[in-house]
């Protein structure tokens, strides 16, 4: 079955920023909603929501998705500050990246690099990796006969995304969030997309 592909349902500049600044006033409100948990079953994910297809994808849409992580991820910051990174799939260009909340680590930035690698080796979240291999790392590395060494560049942990653009084949961008719990760093990023993109 071919992918669905999806479309910002506002397409209109800064769309993100407004929804971080409308994040920021209501710090004080109400309770926000928890991030949901995706699917645990590898077979549901890889149907569901392991990758996404764009109509297409450019460094105004990573800008864009960038501040969308942002804002539902800032009222959670004060406890669990994180990083979003977003990266084109061809070397190192990252279109955005920022830090939520004080509290983050250079070891973030570890993961973040971690699970990008995963996401482009493979072409599948990394979520989908840690469900296919029960989150068993001495499997995983067996599997492609990965040295300890090799196998410490991936994370076959949540929270690495491959985006990917209708007529173009492959990965062409990496969403990647570190400093969750696994299942709610890939949760965010499926609820993102899935409330802006239809």
């Amino acid at each position: 079955m071919p992918p669905k592909i999806l479309r910002r349902k506002d397409k209109s500049a800064g769309v993100g920023l407004r929804a971080v600044l409308a994040a920021q006033a209501q710090a004080e409100g109400p309770p926000v909603t928890p991030i949901p948990s995706p699917p645990n079953d590898a077979d549901t994910v890889k149907a569901t929501c392991d990758s996404f297809t764009l109509e297409s994808f450019t460094a105004a849409d990573a800008w864009e998705l960038g501040h969308l992580l942002y804002a539902r991820l800032l009222p959670f910051s004060g406890a669990k500050p994180t990083v979003i990174s977003i990266a084109s799939a061809h070397g190192a260009h990252v279109l955005f990246q920022a830090a939520v909340g004080s509290g983050t680590l250079p070891d973030n930035d570890v993961w973040v690099r971690r699970k990008r690698n995963a996401v482009l080796r493979f072409g599948a979240s990394s979520w989908f990796l840690q469900c296919k291999f029960a989150g068993d790392e001495t499997a995983f590395r067996r599997k492609f006969g990965f040295s300890e060494d090799v196998a410490g560049e991936y994370a076959i942990h949540g929270g690495g995304v491959p985006i990917r653009v209708n007529g173009v084949e492959g990965v062409v961008a990496v969403v990647v969030v570190s400093g969750l719990k696994q299942h709610e760093d890939h949760g965010v990023i499926v609820d993102v997309i899935n409330n802006n993109w239809e």
